[in-house]
């Protein structure tokens, strides 16, 4: 009597939603229960290192925080519309940058070259921006909006005013219009392959450092061994894309 008197307290479905419901919840249950090893062989595999056959270029992008200027290392940077001319910038949020961005709204793109040297990379790269000042001694001159502009190894700059903003979770994407733009020179702009192949020093050059070094940005976290839910403090890649040294 108990059980009638619940299912007369439930929505009016019919007997066929009933059971589609019925299905579906069993279906939950039966995959969370399922071992990994089943589970392998049924879903697709998804190799991740796929990702990095993606064509990337690579940019320092540069704001103000009002106190100081600010640059860090970008390579999600692409021309997503004409009329007018929108340009879309995806930083993670864990970069001092992405907050400054958000505030001002307003960025510099500044594309680097294949004579670009590593030392750049570890300067907008491998530190914090919220606790160093990059440009204290950093050659650089002022665009319209006041951001820096690189002096040295790159080819162009834009300057963007955000219109836009996207949450992607772990990451924003700012939408801008061009405010400015100039043509530096025609040296080849570097890609994310040529820094891989080029640029960030393999692993015997490092002085027989012991740990594990990111294969994204060269990062290398010294230790005896890497837990595998290690993320990389700077592109902020897990486990999976580090080897051993």
């Amino acid at each position: 009597g108990e059980l009638i008197m619940r299912w007369k307290r439930l929505p009016d479905i019919t007997f066929h939603e009933f059971f589609i419901l019925f299905s579906l919840s069993f279906i939950v249950i039966l995959f969370g229960l399922m071992p990994a090893s089943i589970l392998d062989n049924i879903m697709p595999n998804i190799d991740t290192k796929s990702l990095n056959y993606i064509s990337y270029g690579l940019y320092v992008v540069t704001c103000n925080d009002g106190i100081k200027n600010n640059g860090l290392i970008v390579n999600t940077v692409t021309q997503v519309a004409n009329n007018p001319t929108k340009i879309a910038v995806t930083i993670c949020k864990e970069n001092y940058s992405h907050d400054v961005i958000k505030q001002t709204n307003r960025l510099n793109i500044n594309t680097l070259t294949t004579k670009t040297p590593f030392s750049i990379f570890e300067h907008f790269g491998f530190c914090s921006g919220k606790n160093t000042d990059k440009f204290e001694s950093f050659p650089y001159f002022p665009s319209d909006n006041g951001l820096p502009v690189l002096v040295d190894y790159i080819n162009s700059y834009i300057s963007l005013k955000i219109t836009q903003y996207i949450d992607l979770g772990t990451h924003g994407m700012f939408i801008g219009e061009i405010s400015e733009a100039n043509v530096i020179n025609n040296d080849e702009s570097i890609t994310y392959a040529c820094y891989h192949k080029n640029v960030k020093p393999k692993p015997e050059t490092l002085n027989q450092t012991k740990g594990f070094m990111c294969t994204i940005c060269g990062y290398v976290h010294e230790a005896e061994a890497l837990p595998e839910d290690f993320v990389c403090p700077l592109c902020k890649h897990g486990a999976a894309d580090f080897i051993e040294l």
